[in-house]
């Protein structure tokens, strides 16, 4: 038998990703509106991130300095090329292109300023992965029209995807619709992915709502919201390949694969359920263009009324998208015994994987589940994947003489890169990799900077304090030289043990 070629196929996209309301800063700048994420204050692992009406001046706002992406993109994108990068997944601030989101006429600045960006990109040969909505929708929407939940939003958000096709449709021909739009199937998804207002002081997640049951009526409401979000991401691949016949546009997930806790039938069956709900529901819309079959009984048994309309159905059948994008960050089990101790994981719930180790953060450390999802969602969908976040938030410690010795990031990025490389040879057409937070940033969850995901160190801490320069991590070397090889530099590496937890506290 032939061995397999320790390389990954020619033209593999290597890259890595940010968000603007986790890097850019500059909240204010050039008539940005704000956004649902200027109004959810930092936050740490054990106190959670929290949501006011009002920017309060004694509050801290991580999203409003960020890292100032915005003043500083010319130099991080260099930075970035000298990596190697083929691919840059970035989103754009829908409040920068429309401050409210319900404008007739776009802000001519934010235009400006998103076209220097994909002009950087192209001097060095990068190629634009652009998200459209990432977390970040105009909290005006939010406020005045109940975000998704309104009808309304579809135009507003079709407005703001025709001008920007048409704007840079001479600089990207890669688009994603909405970031991680599966997490609305969960109550986590409601205000980031939603832009469902919760009340005052409320924290990130709702988890002050999650110790009592979620309402009918509060459940049609983010379902209805996703249902408009499918019925916009639709039109918007439609638009798309109208504009651009060259135009590819993907779906985004938060994916991830979910085992049984043991094998009782009952624990098996529920990891099916789990599968179905947070994987299946989403990506068979987006990408089959129509409801799957167990989504009826689902809606059913839960009371979940969606308002739909009279050529709704036709809509989801002709904006099938191109391919599919997720993050993976850990899998997860699941039991039906109530019994067992519930944990958090990338703003799902499952229980501990007793043969895994976690992050510092809790998070499930397991690459070989990225090799069994991309089975599952290749042999499910038979499109092109995408994996545009991977990654391992760990403290970093800036030795004496200015180095950052990350190995524990080197050896988990290791070990998730085998195991795609491991699935391509499986037979999955899997077109490339953006690494999450390929420079520090913001984390959407907890609002630290400690939490760092980085393979460049920006100099700036919890409080919002430090200089932001930017410096190189081991990693980055390690990186360039995979993408230089086109990863037979990680390929041809001995594994090497690394116990995370220590390591990254």
């Amino acid at each position: 038998m032939e061995e397999k070629q320790k390389i990954f196929p020619p033209g593999f996209l290597w890259g890595g990703a940010v968000a603007a309301n986790q890097a850019e800063g500059a909240w204010q700048a050039d008539g940005k509106g704000d956004s649902v994420a200027d109004h959810i204050t930092a936050g740490t692992k054990t106190s959670p991130r929290r949501f006011t009406e009002q920017i309060r001046p004694e509050e801290n706002y991580p999203s409003h300095e960020a890292i100032d992406f915005y003043h500083r993109y010319e130099e991080d994108i260099a930075l970035f090329a000298e990596m190697g990068f083929k691919v840059f997944r970035i989103s754009i601030a829908w409040t920068r292109i429309f401050p409210k989101g319900d404008e007739i006429s776009p802000n001519r600045a934010g235009i400006a300023y998103y076209r220097k960006v994909f002009e950087t990109c192209k001097k060095y040969g990068i190629e634009p992965l652009v998200t459209l909505s990432h977390y970040e929708m105009p909290y005006y929407l939010c406020e005045h029209y109940g975000g998704w939940t309104n009808r309304q939003t579809i135009a507003f958000f079709l407005r703001y995807c025709e001008t920007v096709f048409r704007e840079y449709q001479d600089l990207v021909h890669y688009w994603l619709t909405f970031n991680e739009m599966n997490t609305l199937v969960s109550r986590f998804g409601t205000l980031l992915a939603g832009g469902i207002l919760p009340e005052d002081g409320e924290d990130l997640f709702g988890r002050k709502r999650l110790g009592s049951p979620e309402t009918v009526a509060e459940k049609s409401r983010r379902f209805t919201a996703l249902h408009h979000q499918f019925l916009a991401g639709a039109q918007a691949v439609k638009m798309a390949h109208e504009i651009n016949p060259e135009n590819k546009v993907g779906c985004m997930l938060s994916a991830a694969g979910v085992y049984p806790y043991t094998c009782s039938p009952e624990d098996v069956l529920e990891a099916q359920a789990q599968m179905e709900r947070s994987n299946w529901l989403c990506g068979d819309v987006c990408v089959r263009g129509a409801y799957p079959y167990f989504a009826e009984r689902f809606f059913r048994e839960n009371g979940v009324q969606i308002r739909k309309e009279a050529g709704d159905d036709e809509i989801l059948k002709n904006g099938k998208v191109d391919f599919l994008s997720f993050s993976y960050y850990s899998s997860r089990c699941a039991t039906a015994d109530p019994k067992v101790i519930q944990t958090a994981g990338n703003m799902m719930l499952g229980v501990p994987n007793p043969y895994l180790e976690a992050s510092e953060w809790g998070w499930i450390i397991d690459p070989k589940g990225l090799r069994y999802l991309l089975n599952e969602l290749y042999g499910r969908y038979q499109i092109p994947l995408m994996v545009v976040e991977n990654g391992l938030g760990a403290v970093d410690r800036v030795t004496e003489d200015g180095q950052i010795h990350d190995d524990y990031r080197i050896a988990y990025l290791s070990e998730h890169i085998r195991q795609m490389w491991e699935a391509v040879n499986d037979g999955v057409e899997l077109l490339g990799y953006t690494p999450w937070g390929c420079i520090d940033l913001i984390s959407a969850s907890t609002g630290e900077m400690k939490k760092r995901y980085g393979f460049i160190y920006v100099d700036k801490d919890d409080e919002g304090k430090g200089t932001l320069e930017r410096k190189k991590k081991d990693s980055f070397a390690w990186y360039r030289e995979c993408i230089r090889t086109n990863g037979a530099s990680v390929l041809s590496t001995n594994k090497k043990r690394i116990n995370y937890d220590k390591k990254t506290g």
